[in-house]
């Protein structure tokens, strides 16, 4: 069975496995590899010299750069060759020298990668990583195994994400940072230890969050951060609060959520 679709083109100097899925108007450059249990969505297109290979499925209109390894192995000394997969969305742009990881059997045996991401050059999402969608991870940025990125979040670069960290949506983190602890959403922060620096006021506006939504998130930031309450104490504000902000309620609650979900504890 031929699995290429007709109008996709493949440079000569490449190797694609005839096993493998590719979609229409695909676009395989010089020197690239994909593996048999691969499936390419239509029009993604893999600059040159791209390798992608294990149980990977990449969605459509990628655009993948010269010396990413999508799909390799994990960066895990349990692994032994088990059956796991990398499931990546549409429209994400993959710059140089990229590394996105399969998953392990100590996990679900995924990582996903939702879609609109931009994975800046030397990006690194390892193992069994959830990353939403809209994110941006600057250069060089490391997330670890078992990292939950949320939709929209923002990693600076050269900065570590520690194993099972999450990072809450419409963050943003610093550059040169080393994360150890949960990222709650809508927060900015920086350091090594990373800390929180308020509100990622910015990032908000521009993604069309409203007054209200705003003053209610500045609240809830000042209850967990600022008015030396427990996290309870907090989290009791943060409901409280969506009586006097009922537009801002969606908003609250996943900040409280998140809050109250924290296995590894909250950036402080």
């Amino acid at each position: 069975m031929v699995n290429i679709h007709p109008t996709a083109r493949i440079h000569p100097t490449a190797l694609v496995d005839e096993r493998a899925t590719i979609g229409q108007d695909v676009v395989v450059g010089p020197f690239c590899y994909v593996g048999p249990d691969v499936k390419i969505g239509d029009r993604t297109v893999l600059r040159s010299h791209v390798t992608v290979e294990g149980r990977t499925t990449l969605g459509a209109d990628n655009v993948v750069y010269p010396g990413a390894a999508i799909g390799c192995e994990p960066q895990d000394k349990k692994y032994a060759g088990e059956d796991t997969v990398l499931i990546v969305g549409d429209r994400n742009v993959i710059r140089e020298n990229c590394t996105l990881s399969i998953g392990t059997v100590q996990d679900e045996g995924i990582t996903r990668v939702g879609s609109d991401n931009l994975f800046m050059a030397n990006a690194h999402v390892a193992h069994d990583c959830r990353v939403g969608n809209g994110t941006i991870l600057a250069n060089n940025v490391a997330l670890a195994g078992h990292v939950t990125l949320e939709d929209y979040a923002i990693v600076g670069g050269q900065t570590g994400v520690h194993q099972f960290c999450r990072v809450g949506a419409h963050a943003m983190v610093g550059g040169v940072a080393a994360v150890t602890r949960d990222v709650p959403p809508y927060v900015i922060c920086a350091g090594n230890p990373c800390v929180p620096h308020g509100l990622n006021l910015v990032g908000l506006r521009r993604s069309g969050f409203n007054d209200d939504q705003m003053r209610a998130l500045r609240r809830a930031y000042g209850a967990l951060y600022r008015e030396n309450l427990t996290v309870k104490e907090a989290l009791e504000k943060i409901e409280a609060l969506k009586t006097e902000f009922p537009d801002a309620a969606e908003v609250l609650t996943h900040f409280g959520d998140f809050v109250a979900a924290s296995t590894r504890g909250l950036i402080r």
